[in-house]
């Protein structure tokens, strides 16, 4: 049996520009992999089959695929600890775990190219945790290239008690500022040569009064994480971070962490 860590990401800036021909808005968003991780386990079977997480569809589907591709079958058991549809690619993540371990089970693995197209046909952010480390992803978010960020920092995750959110296809459906794409790209670029997270542009598509009180309490940067409602706060200092997790556990569930660079 095959084990593997899935892990979540934050997007530490996400801005959106106008829709596109194909439907899709045009968006550029730096994406960070942190700690918190689901747990996968694998094994080849006569059948395809996911047990426990009886919500999973992403795994289930990345399965077919790529037993579509070769013919075989896995069995798949997910014990997740990142919480759903909480705008930290969890599913995206368990999908992209199931691919690279399926695929070593093969005597002929596919190539990375070929499982990278597959990730893509299952959702936006499941290529990317097929790479190591943080990532620029533009276009439709599929389009990586690698970043040189510093990894020096804790994070505080806040799940708000109050979060509702639509899907997040219903976010996007739903905005409609693509105007100063363009500035906003730039800036993005500009603060990520320089090296400097807080100094990127806020996150287009939604927004916290959690941030507020992430700042207060010492983040050097804090936002919501892609469509949300997951809310970060980065802190330099470990003791500073930890007293934030305390003071913000009123309002919600809270978690600490640090970036991690692969799966």
């Amino acid at each position: 049996m095959s084990r593997a860590s899935a892990t979540a990401k934050i997007n530490l800036a996400l801005v959106v520009g106008p829709k596109r021909d194909d439907g899709y808005h045009e968006v550029a968003t730096v994406l960070q992999r942190i700690g918190l991780a689901d747990r996968i386990e694998l094994e080849p079977a006569t059948a395809t089959t996911v047990a426990g997480f009886a919500d999973d569809t992403l795994v289930l589907r990345a399965l077919d695929l790529i037993g579509s591709e070769t013919g075989s079958h896995w069995r798949a058991r997910i014990q997740k600890r990142i919480p759903v549809a909480a705008g930290l690619g969890g599913g995206s993540s368990d999908a992209a775990a199931v691919l690279l371990l399926a695929n070593e089970t093969l005597d002929e693995p596919l190539p990375r190219d070929r499982l990278a197209g597959l990730a893509a046909r299952l959702g936006a952010d499941v290529p990317f945790f097929l790479t190591d480390g943080p990532q620029l992803a533009t276009g439709i978010g599929t389009e990586l290239a690698p970043l040189d960020l510093p990894q020096d920092y804790w994070i505080v995750l806040v799940l708000p008690n109050d979060a509702k959110k639509t899907s997040t296809a219903d976010v996007y459906r739903a905005f409609d500022n693509g105007d100063g794409f363009d500035e906003r790209r730039a800036a993005l670029v500009t603060a990520l040569d320089a090296g400097d997270l807080a100094a990127l542009p806020p996150n287009d598509l939604a927004s916290s009064p959690v941030a507020d009180d992430l700042r207060a309490a010492g983040a050097f940067r804090a936002d919501v994480s892609g469509a949300g409602p997951t809310v970060f706060g980065l802190f330099r200092d470990e003791g500073e971070a930890r007293r934030a997790r305390a003071a913000l556990r009123p309002r919600g569930r809270v978690w600490i962490t640090a970036p991690a660079w692969y799966g």
